[in-house]
């Protein structure tokens, strides 16, 4: 059975990469990706030239996202998978979602003003142009421009997480929502990145049941922030709670991003890629 160089979590610019979405869909490309999808945070707008750059460039396409979404006290993320990109209640969910961006940006750059670093805010901005859509990788990004710190790694760990002088906790969209939205423009919820959130055993357990309760059917084993242990442990969590399996580097921008675009190992052989679920939704390519 031919193995898919499928990479179905990557951020352009439209949200917080810093590739536009033809650069990003070039450098896919000439990883030996074969299946692409951009799932830029809470927003579609990247989704049309992706489509059109990918399917040119001879890569396949599927229409994605990743959605925020509180659960348990913590910011999870949901990836979309193969949905009507047109679709008006998934659209209107994601514009809700981004619509406090704004506001919360403002209280995160006051209280990196309150440890004396200023204009956090205006410099942020300048990396996305759109207040709807900054976060907290903007302000990572300006932290390490103006000499703050080293790296986007360190900026995380000293302002911007729980504890810290720059996080402000926000609350985004409902599970059952995000899952909604998902399945009902025709596409397939997926869990992101599970190995990143700090839930005990049963908030863990309690996440994944109430996410297929409401129908949610995939779970990311492949992906850039999980360890080789990491991929076991959620290849058997796929069987444990029988969801397709997932694959996407979580690619934000050359020299940042942990896993380069199409470089991840392949998903285990018993587990089922979630993109044969999809196969009826992948845009073949021109070439």
């Amino acid at each position: 059975m031919h193995l898919t160089n499928a990479d179905l979590h990557s951020h352009s610019n439209v949200s917080d990469g810093t590739l536009t979405p033809e650069a990003l869909a070039e450098r896919a490309r000439a990883q030996g990706v074969e299946l692409w999808s951009l799932t830029d945070h809470d927003e579609l707008a990247g989704q049309a030239r992706a489509r059109r750059t990918a399917l040119a460039l001879g890569m396949d396409y599927l229409t994605g996202t990743e959605i925020s979404v509180s659960f348990a006290g913590q910011t999870v993320h949901i990836v979309g998978l193969g949905f009507d990109a047109e679709n008006a209640a998934l659209n209107e969910g994601l514009s809700a979602t981004r619509s406090g961006r704004r506001q919360r940006a403002l209280d995160m750059a006051a209280g990196l003003a309150s440890v004396g670093i200023e204009g956090s805010f205006e410099g942020a901005l300048r990396y996305v142009g759109n207040p709807e859509l900054i976060s907290r990788t903007h302000f990572a990004r300006y932290l390490v421009e103006s000499g703050v710190c080293p790296d986007t790694h360190s900026v995380f760990r000293r302002y911007l997480t729980e504890g810290h002088p720059g996080y402000v906790p926000h609350n985004w969209a409902r599970l059952g929502d995000a899952v909604r939205w998902i399945r009902e423009a025709g596409g397939i919820a997926v869990i992101a990145h599970p190995g990143r959130y700090r839930f005990t055993p049963t908030e863990e357990y309690a996440l994944f049941t109430e996410f297929i309760g409401h129908g949610g059917r995939g779970v990311e084993v492949m992906t850039g922030s999980h360890s080789p242990a990491e991929h076991i442990r959620y290849a058997d969590t796929a069987i444990e709670f029988d969801l397709l399996a997932s694959r996407g580097s979580d690619f934000h921008a050359p020299g940042e991003s942990r896993t380069e675009l199409g470089t991840l190992p392949d998903l285990p052989g018993r587990l089922t890629p979630v993109w044969e679920a999809l196969e009826p939704r992948i845009e073949r390519a021109l070439a």
